[in-house]
């Protein structure tokens, strides 16, 4: 026999009372009481669906355009995401009819559905951009910014960009320039683009075969080109990096990228030869995709080497660190595999004891979805951001804390939900593609259909 309460109920009655009026109210009441009070009540997650996938184009400054995704449900919920500088918009748009009708908040499943049709370097573009997207609507749905779901919370309430700025052939001017950057803008990591085109039109710098086609100068990889720097080319090269430390100090982190197609013996030279420089590392060095080179390079380069902008996926990234090919790794969020893939790729290098910086050019967009990974990945470094003399690249979104986005070499971590801003349309207009439209309707891209599984 049950025992009775000092109430006089026994604990049978309790529970059968409670179970009878929770069934009540969730028959008589609204079915989204059930939901925790931080759903945002203006949708219903569990009948959320995706309704339809659009485009809008921006041009800023430099080579390359941003497309900027968005992403509507039939409950008036949308999504913003970013395509990856440079990438066609067509990279996401073909993945429309595989996602149209899912619901969004099923991140994981959606990513693992659509994840194949990724590629490393521009080609993970259309993939990153829906998952950006995906976040953005979680987040406005259950009332929370993305750090808070990515990664269970932030580490940092503001995040450390990194930049480089406009190469002057005279290294007193670039000094300057790097100077401004550090001074003027508070930046507190600079980076300095610094290859061998800067000394070859001097006689006895850099070695090369003659003639070579334009192909072979721009598609060929490294160990190909058969190019190699003299000690006067290297002499010359340091001349840059002494003018650039006796002005910005040697107290501030400094990069380098862009050395140029050079061969594994240069670039071991070159790393030994700017070690009294005490650089952060220096980018790219070979294609990332040679593993025993780029350790090589490391174990005989007392400068740092770092890689990673065009990988696509963790897989490629823990390979490197478990070799420690490289001593620091900077995934692209937008050609990596998106938010969480990118969480995951800092959290697996941790593992192995590699530091995370992030590469980054795009729009506001893709600068915020990178914020939050940044914010919630402890082994985090810095962010590189390419649009600090865009005068209107901050008046892009609205809803944002601060203007400008990036204040004195920082952004602070926004805590609204999802991306935490929205796009501020006259100022989009205003720097559309030529020839495109603002998230026009896109039914030519509904049928799109193929045998997608891998296996039989």
């Amino acid at each position: 026999m049950a025992k009775k309460g000092w109430h006089g109920f026994n604990r049978r009655e309790i529970l059968k009372t409670s179970a009878m009026a929770l069934g009540s109210s969730l028959l008589m009441g609204n079915a989204l009481e059930g939901y925790p009070r931080s759903v945002n009540t203006s949708s219903s997650p569990s009948a959320l669906k995706i309704t339809d996938l659009r485009v809008a184009t921006i041009v800023k400054p430099g080579p390359s355009p941003c497309p900027l995704i968005r992403i509507d449900t039939n409950q008036g919920v949308s999504g913003l995401g970013e395509v990856r500088d440079g990438a066609s918009a067509t990279y996401a748009l073909f993945l429309k009819s595989r996602i149209v009708g899912e619901n969004p908040l099923q991140l994981d499943k959606i990513f693992r559905k659509i994840k194949q049709f990724g590629g490393h370097a521009r080609q993970g573009g259309g993939v990153c951009a829906i998952e950006m997207a995906l976040w953005d609507i979680t987040g406005k749905v259950y009332n929370a910014p993305i750090h808070a779901m990515v990664g269970g919370g932030k580490f940092r309430d503001k995040i450390r960009i990194y930049a480089d700025t406009t190469e002057s052939q005279d290294p007193k001017v670039y000094a300057q320039r790097m100077k401004e950057r550090k001074e003027g803008m508070g930046i507190t990591w600079l980076k300095m683009d610094l290859g061998i085109e800067m000394v070859s039109a001097t006689p006895g710098t850099v070695t090369e075969p003659s003639n070579l086609t334009p192909w072979e100068q721009a598609q060929i990889e490294h160990p190909f080109v058969a190019t190699e720097i003299t000690d006067k080319g290297i002499s010359m090269l340091e001349e840059y990096v002494a003018a650039v430390r006796d002005a910005v100090g040697m107290e501030i982190p400094l990069s380098i990228d862009h050395l140029g197609h050079l061969g594994v013996k240069s670039i071991i030279r070159l790393g030994k030869a700017y070690e009294k420089y005490n650089l952060s590392w220096m980018e790219d060095v070979i294609p990332w995709t040679y593993t025993d080179l780029l350790k090589q390079i490391s174990d005989q380069s007392p400068t740092p080497i770092l890689t990673g902008e065009d990988i696509y996926l963790k897989e490629p990234f823990r390979v490197l660190c478990e070799r420690h090919a490289v001593g620091k790794i900077h995934p692209d969020l937008a050609t990596s595999g998106g938010i969480l893939e990118t969480h995951k790729i800092g959290d697996m290098a941790e593992e192995f004891g590699v530091p995370m910086a992030m590469h980054f050019a795009g729009t506001p967009v893709s600068c915020m979805a990178n914020v939050h990974c940044a914010a919630a990945t402890q082994n985090f470094l810095a962010l590189e951001n390419h649009s600090l003399d865009v005068p209107w690249w901050s008046s892009m979104v609205q809803e944002y804390v601060k203007t400008p986005i990036v204040n004195h070499g920082w952004i602070d971590v926004p805590d609204r939900p999802g991306l935490g801003v929205t796009l501020n349309e006259d100022v989009a207009r205003q720097h559309l593609a030529p020839g495109t439209g603002y998230f026009e309707p896109t039914p030519q891209w509904d049928q799109e259909r193929s045998w997608d599984r891998l296996w039989s």
